[in-house]
């Protein structure tokens, strides 16, 4: 793999681009906009900052919780007009010493511009039904995982969703592909305030495992191959991985300690064909996949 830095942005967790906008959240529901312009002429040698657009708080963040460890555009807008499709993004481990953890729970947001800056309306939201089955989603023994949470990311060009899980008990990670819902699918829900999709074993479309994942962070999916990061440190490393949902399997592993990059890798996504991942700190990669 091919790794060169070209920019800086903020610190956060995961975001995702669209058009000429690079989207990045935090774990307490704060998002900003980049211009991502400068990336089409950045070079190593000379890194670029990118133009912060605007800040601002995504809706119902105080009730909800969006960790947004994995964003990802979708393809549907939500109304004729809309500038931006529907956004997905993940609770993740924001309920992990609650009593209910909110595994498997993704939120459905409605991007967009306000004349200074812009909104993220909550409008649906999409989780797993099978959290507590341990031939599916789970280890056998209920609360055994370290991360049961699970990461979300849209295939938007075939319509599917993905969602993804640490088994630590069998030591795999686990691969689900959905329909993507329509976002006037599903039942209102007091808990959330929106309507709810509950994904069923009966939704499944295919599944598989690969090798384990150490706890999973952004995600991406770009010619329908899923692009995932995760770790945090030198003791945890941080690394990239290819997954083939077609061919059910990894296609490549880059254990970024080992390249020199030792940052916890979080932010990832396609930005006029090219990919980029950035570090916890802000630092954004340009890399190339050997098998892409």
């Amino acid at each position: 793999m091919r790794i060169e830095k070209v920019a800086s942005i903020l610190p956060g967790q995961d975001g995702a681009v669209w058009g000429d906008y690079l989207f990045r959240f935090d774990s307490d529901g704060i998002g900003w906009a980049f211009d991502a312009r400068p990336l089409a002429n950045a070079r190593p040698e000379a890194p670029v900052q990118l133009p912060l657009l605007a800040q601002f708080h995504t809706d119902a963040a105080d009730a909800v919780i969006p960790h947004f460890n994995a964003v990802a555009f979708g393809a549907e807008y939500y109304a004729s007009g809309d500038e931006f499709p529907l956004l997905y993004a993940n609770l993740y481990n924001n309920y992990s010493a609650e009593p209910d953890r909110r595994e498997g729970v993704c939120c459905v947001y409605r991007p967009q511009r306000t004349p200074t800056s812009f909104t993220m309306t909550l409008v649906q939201v999409i989780r797993i039904g099978f959290v507590g089955d341990a031939a599916l989603w789970c280890s056998g023994e209920r609360g055994a995982d370290v991360r049961p949470y699970g990461n979300f990311v849209v295939d938007r060009e075939k319509g599917l969703l993905h969602a993804f899980v640490m088994r630590d008990v069998p030591h795999t990670t686990r691969y689900f592909t959905f329909a993507l819902p329509k976002s006037d699918a599903g039942e209102y829900t007091q808990e959330y305030g929106v309507p709810t999709v509950t994904l069923q074993p009966q939704d499944i479309l295919s599944y598989f495992d690969t090798d384990y994942h150490l706890y999973i962070q952004g995600a991406c999916c770009h010619d329908g191959k899923i692009c995932s990061s995760e770790g945090f440190n030198a003791d945890v490393p941080p690394a990239l991985r290819l997954i083939d949902p077609v061919r059910q399997c990894q296609l490549e592993k880059a254990d970024l300690v080992q390249l020199g990059y030792p940052d916890e890798a979080e932010w990832i996504d396609y930005y006029k064909g090219c990919c980029y991942y950035s570090d916890a700190p802000g630092n954004v990669y340009r890399i190339a996949f050997e098998n892409s």
